[in-house]
């Protein structure tokens, strides 16, 4: 496969160097879950980075820009001192914070030396040759529409997907997708039978962390996400960000109250959606913690995958 953004042609590995982020281990557990179960079934893995600590996140360096910098650029040391060249996540907002940091590193030759008298400190090293990776990046490019297509059990015959890539996995600079319109995970989902929704809004913000500082602002933003996929006709919104499937699945009965409008839609992870063409069950997939019930949905889709697994 060749990657859309740098030109490299990308071939899929038996294992990638992995960085959760602290969502994965809270409120986007099944995310965790969901990622390392299609991954062992694409025949490859996500093995953890040892001793990894918070990327610091787009609200520590908007505040405390050096330290933030020296917390991101810890977890690249760590990956570059274990011998990786690569390292992938999950989550929207690490994908940018580790990202950008590891940009900046680059290109700033002050900024860098900072950083390697912090990192110094701490008898730790970083030379700046790891690249960082979303696992969407991993699936589309290192493994492509074939070879998903190939290891699927199952279709997705008749699914209406609403794709809500958010605003942090391709902006600003698009390193694997494209900015504005992303849409680089439809044409697996058309492959597998799904039916991909338009969806205006797939790169709109759902809010991010404002919804804790001011959710009177941030509440009509998921009001908007939830109305356009509705008013599509999506019966799930797969996502690809551990806030934005908080912001949605936690707040659709806000929403719903604030405006007095049915949502309900199912909050679904893009992992947990091509685990089940990959034939696992809702159970290894951990679908069923989201707050929206989404019993109806696995028992439209799941049964069969379900099914299969238990043979």
């Amino acid at each position: 496969m060749r990657d859309k953004g740098n030109g490299k042609i990308r071939f899929p590995r038996s294992e990638y160097l992995y960085y959760p982020g602290c969502s994965l281990e809270h409120t986007g557990l099944m995310y965790d879950t969901s990622a390392r179960a299609v991954m062992k079934a694409l025949g490859s893995s996500l093995k953890e980075l040892d001793d990894w600590n918070c990327c610091g996140a787009t609200s520590y360096m908007s505040i405390r820009e050096l330290r933030a910098f020296a917390v991101s650029s810890r977890n690249l040391a760590l990956a570059e001192m274990s011998g990786a060249d690569q390292l992938v996540t999950v989550c929207s907002a690490c994908f940018t914070t580790l990202g950008k940091t590891n940009r900046y590193f680059r290109e700033d030759a002050t900024l860098r030396a900072r950083i390697k008298d912090a990192l110094a400190a701490a008898d730790l090293k970083y030379d700046g040759s790891l690249e960082v990776r979303h696992l969407l990046d991993v699936i589309v490019n290192d493994f492509g529409v074939e070879e998903v297509k190939k290891r699927a059990k199952r279709g997705l015959s008749g699914m209406k997907v609403a794709p809500y890539y958010g605003c942090q996995i391709s902006r600003p600079h698009g390193t694997f997708d494209d900015p504005e319109n992303p849409s680089s995970f439809d044409p697996i989902l058309s492959a597998l039978g799904a039916d991909v929704l338009r969806f205006p809004l797939r790169a709109r913000c759902c809010g991010g962390m404002q919804m804790i500082t001011s959710s009177e602002a941030a509440i009509p933003l998921v009001r908007d996400l939830l109305k356009c996929a509705k008013d599509e006709g999506a019966e799930c919104i797969v996502c690809f960000c551990p806030l934005c499937h908080v912001n949605l699945d936690c707040y659709t009965g806000a929403v719903e109250r604030k405006f007095g409008e049915k949502y309900a839609i199912p909050i679904i992870y893009f992992t947990q959606v091509l685990g089940l063409a990959l034939g696992l069950s809702a159970k290894q997939l951990d679908i069923g913690r989201e707050l929206v019930d989404t019993s109806a949905f696995v028992e439209k889709y799941a049964a069969e995958a379900a099914a299969g697994a238990s043979a």
